[in-house]
C-alpha cells in the first residue's frame, strides 16, 4: 500500500529535490496542487489533512500557519524550515544524532529537519561534547562555504544570472556578518554547547556543496586531546552510521586539497580530522551535499524512517 505524502511548498529549491526523489517511487502517492491552487489556503488545508505525511518546504511562518491547519492527528509531519529546530514537541531529524534518536523519529508525529551547516556542525561538535573531549563551554568557531543553491531561488538566480543581478561574476563572499546567523541557536542547542559558537559562513560561485570547519587548538583543551582522541570520538559515535562516515586519520592525512563538490548527489556526511601534532593542532571538516544529506536528502531519509520503510529508499 502506498504512503501518501503531500509537500507544501514543492516549487522552492528545496521541495523540487525531494519531489524529484519520490516522484518515480512505487511506494509513495505524491499528492499536489496545480498553480492556480498552490496558494489557496482552503485547498492546502484539505492536502495538509488528506496525506499521511507533509513536508513542509516554507518560510517560517508560513511552516508555522501549515502545522496549525493540521487538524487531522494521523498526519505526520516534517518541517524543513528553521520554525521548530529548537522547539519543544518535535523530534530533530538527525538519525545519526545519537542512542535512540532513530527510535526517537520512528515514533514521532512532529519531526524538524536540520539546516544544512546545522546538522554539519553538529555532527562534528556533539560527539566531542559528549564524549568530554571538548568542553561544552568552550570557545568554538565554525568556518563554511556553501555552494550558491543553499541561499534559494533568489540567490540561485543571482549568481546564474537569470536576473540581472550583481553576483553573477561575484567569486566569493561571507555574510552573517553580525553573527546572528539563523542556524546558531540549532548548533548551539543540539551541540551541547554552553554558549554560541563564533559561526561565519560564506558562499562559493559554484552550484551545491558544501564544506564545515571546525579548528581546534588543542593545547588549550582540558587534558590536551590529540588527533587520534578527537578521530577516536568521532569514529565510536558513528560507528555503523549507514550515512555518516569519518575517514581514517592515514586517508586524511595524505590529502592535499577537499573539494566541497565531491559527495553532491549523494546523502552522505563524511567527516575528516586534519592535524599538525608538533604544533597540538586539528581542524575537523564535514563535507556535504547541502541538498543532500543537508536538506531534501535528509527530509527523505527521515520520512522513511516515519513511514517505516528502509531509511535509504530512494537515497
Amino acid at each position: 500500500m502506498a504512503h501518501s505524502v503531500f509537500i507544501d511548498g514543492d516549487v522552492g529549491t528545496t521541495g523540487l529535490q525531494i519531489k524529484a526523489r519520490l516522484e518515480q517511487r512505487d511506494d509513495i502517492n505524491l499528492l499536489g496542487l496545480d498553480e492556480a491552487h498552490r496558494k489557496d489556503r482552503v485547498r492546502r488545508g484539505e492536502m495538509l489533512n488528506a496525506c499521511d505525511l507533509a513536508i513542509l518546504c516554507l518560510p517560517d511562518d508560513a511552516a508555522r500557519e501549515a502545522v496549525g491547519m493540521i487538524e487531522n492527528p494521523a498526519v505526520k509531519v516534517i518541517d524543513a524550515s528553521t520554525a521548530h529546530r529548537i522547539g519543544e514537541g518535535w523530534t530533530y531529524g538527525f538519525p545519526e544524532y545519537g542512542p535512540g534518536q532513530y527510535e526517537k523519529i520512528r515514533a514521532a508525529t512532529r519531526v524538524t529537519n536540520p539546516g544544512c551547516y546545522a546538522i554539519s556542525s553538529v555532527a562534528i561538535l556533539h560527539p566531542l561534547v559528549g564524549a568530554g573531549v571538548l568542553p561544552a563551554d568552550g570557545a568554538v568557531t565554525i568556518n563554511a562555504v556553501s555552494g550558491y543553491s543553499g541561499g534559494g531561488k533568489q540567490l540561485i538566480a543571482a549568481f546564474e544570472d537569470q536576473d540581472g543581478g550583481d553576483d553573477a561574476e561575484t567569486p566569493f563572499f561571507a555574510y552573517g556578518l553580525n553573527l546572528r546567523h539563523k542556524h546558531v541557536p540549532e548548533i548551539t542547542q543540539w551541540s551541547g554547547l554552553a554558549h554560541a559558537p563564533l559561526f561565519v559562513p560564506s558562499v562559493g560561485h559554484y552550484h551545491q556543496g558544501m564544506i564545515v570547519q571546525v579548528p581546534l587548538a588543542l593545547w588549550s583543551i582540558a587534558g590536551r586531546p590529540t588527533a587520534a582522541d578527537i578521530h577516536g570520538a568521532l569514529s565510536a559515535h558513528y560507528n555503523g552510521a549507514r550515512f555518516v562516515t569519518v575517514a581514517p586519520l592515514a586517508e586524511t592525512a595524505a590529502m592535499a586539497r577537499l573539494e566541497p563538490e565531491t559527495l553532491n548527489g549523494t546523502n552522505e556526511l563524511r567527516l575528516h580530522v586534519f592535524a599538525n601534532e608538533d604544533h597540538e593542532q586539528a581542524v575537523v571538516m564535514a563535507l556535504i551535499d547541502n541538498l543532500g544529506k543537508g536538506a531534501s536528502g535528509q527530509a527523505v531519509q527521515n520520512m522513511n524512517i516515519m513511514l517505516g520503510v528502509d531509511e535509504g529508499e530512494g537515497l
